[in-house]
């Protein structure tokens, strides 16, 4: 069988910034057997994510994230349907997920590398286990509840950066949720500022791209900042933190901003920002998903219950066809997208 694959083309370096040419879509040969423990799968849906940048780079600088190599194909969160299985625990027509599901239409994987999820969670949108329903829900739901000690009913003001995001759209509804009074998105276009206000409940929202970002803030936040979901680092971070309260809390989502340049993650603060952290003990201490998976299977069960109570709103950007992965990341990467950026390869057919 004949199947269509994208592979890395080139590398931007390190510096440079990702574009759509660094990929290719090439086709290959299936193998026409499945071995004892595999599943052949058919792809439904694919993810671009921010840390697909680091992966990008011949050393991603993160032990736990393995570099793309040149030619071979890519990988990431994905979604798909089993054709054919030889592994114990699923059957054909089972749903599956993976966080390394490789970019192509058809694969044979290993069976243990798999997921298998219940459409019901998701009300059938099965490219919500991509986002709200899966790892970006998951990185915001537990990044507020591991590093954002929030307590209930304390008036306490949460900004998030890159709010019109994957992660940044769930967190600020999520930070209502678990008892924030107010919550306060910066994202980068008027369109974007009236979808959080409008659509996700966001109290304020500010266009980092007009105006002055310091003053806007201090008017959104009149009482300060106690806890800041950041997606972005770089000024915009500068800027929250030097409006933060004493004893506040950093949730260290991401630093796309910082994504293209060769530098430390986290990137190091400025010397009169770090000052400002110390003299005023805020925390802001590295936050990764993976080291919680034993949170994984509650937080799914609260995220889809929000979800399906109406108190999660869902926002997506899709793009047709596995030829257009490059062209979707490049996006993604230049806040093309509101709410998860997303890929369908192929539709369900039920």
């Amino acid at each position: 069988m004949i199947i269509q694959r994208v592979v890395l083309n080139s590398r931007p370096g390190k510096n440079g910034n990702p574009v759509a040419e660094n990929f290719r879509m090439e086709e290959v040969n299936l193998p026409d057997t499945v071995n004892e423990g595999q599943v052949q799968v058919r792809t439904l849906y694919l993810s671009v994510d921010p840390y697909m940048r680091c992966k990008m780079n011949e050393d991603t600088g993160a032990a736990y994230l393995a570099p793309w190599q040149l030619s071979q194909v890519a990988d990431g969160g994905g979604v798909g349907v089993v054709e054919e299985s030889k592994h114990t625990n699923l059957t054909k027509g089972d749903f599956v997920t993976s966080f390394y599901w490789p970019w192509q239409t058809r694969a044979i994987l290993d069976g243990s590398s798999l997921e298998k999820v219940d459409p019901q969670l998701v009300d059938g949108h099965f490219s919500y286990f991509l986002g709200a329903i899966g790892m970006p829900g998951l990185t915001s739901l537990i990044g507020i509840q591991e590093k954002g000690h929030i307590i209930a009913g304390s008036n306490q003001t949460m900004v998030v950066s890159g709010a019109a995001g994957a992660c940044g759209s769930l967190a600020g509804q999520i930070g209502h949720l678990l008892g924030c009074s107010r919550v306060v998105g910066i994202c980068g276009t008027q369109e974007k500022c009236l979808f959080l206000t409008s659509e996700l409940g966001f109290d304020a929202a500010i266009n980092y791209k007009k105006g002055n970002v310091a003053e806007q803030l201090r008017e959104s936040c009149p009482a300060g900042v106690d806890v800041y979901f950041d997606n972005v680092g770089g000024d915009i971070s500068d800027t929250v933190i030097n409006q933060m309260n004493q004893n506040s809390h950093i949730i260290l989502c991401g630093q796309i901003s910082q994504y293209n340049k060769d530098v430390p993650y986290p990137p190091p603060l400025p010397p009169a920002v770090d000052a400002v952290l110390k003299d005023r003990h805020i925390t802001r201490e590295r936050f990764l998903v993976l080291n919680y998976k034993d949170k994984f299977e509650p937080g799914i069960q609260q995220l889809s219950q929000w979800f399906k109570e109406g108190k999660l709103k869902i926002k997506e950007t899709v793009i047709n066809g596995l030829e257009n992965m490059g062209a979707a990341f490049q996006s993604m990467m230049t806040g093309g997208n509101i709410g998860k950026q997303i890929v369908c390869i192929s539709e369900i057919s039920l």
